[in-house]
């Protein structure tokens, strides 16, 4: 069963960084594209960064040039650096299949930026 266990959320101030983990139990992890989403209360959750099997990287304008996303086949685990956090990046993080997410998901890392 298909399974992802995100960890490394916290509290951060404007400015500061944080660095996500996700290990991934699932077969072929090399095979698959992976990404990291986040959902804030009352929005829906959106995409914030792709990671192809080939290591090409994506992200929206509203991360871009501040969040990176990086995986490590070896570990099964994909990570996100996450700099220059702003309040609107508030939000629980999770990981997945991109571009059709798996329907197991996890239980997320709370991501929480206030001064």
């Amino acid at each position: 069963q298909v399974q992802f266990v995100e960890s490394g959320g916290g509290l951060v101030q404007p400015g500061g960084s944080l660095r996500l983990s996700c290990a991934a139990s699932v077969l072929f992890f090399s095979r698959i594209d992976m990404g990291w989403y986040r959902q804030a209360p009352g929005k829906q959750r959106e995409l914030v960064a792709t990671i192809t099997k080939g290591f090409s990287t994506n992200y929206p304008d509203s991360v871009k040039g501040r969040f990176t996303i990086s995986r490590d086949n070896a570990k099964n685990t994909v990570y996100l650096q996450m700099n220059l956090l702003k309040p609107e990046d508030t939000a629980t993080y999770y990981c997945n299949r991109v571009p059709t997410a798996d329907r197991n998901w996890g239980q997320g890392t709370q991501v929480t930026v206030s001064s």
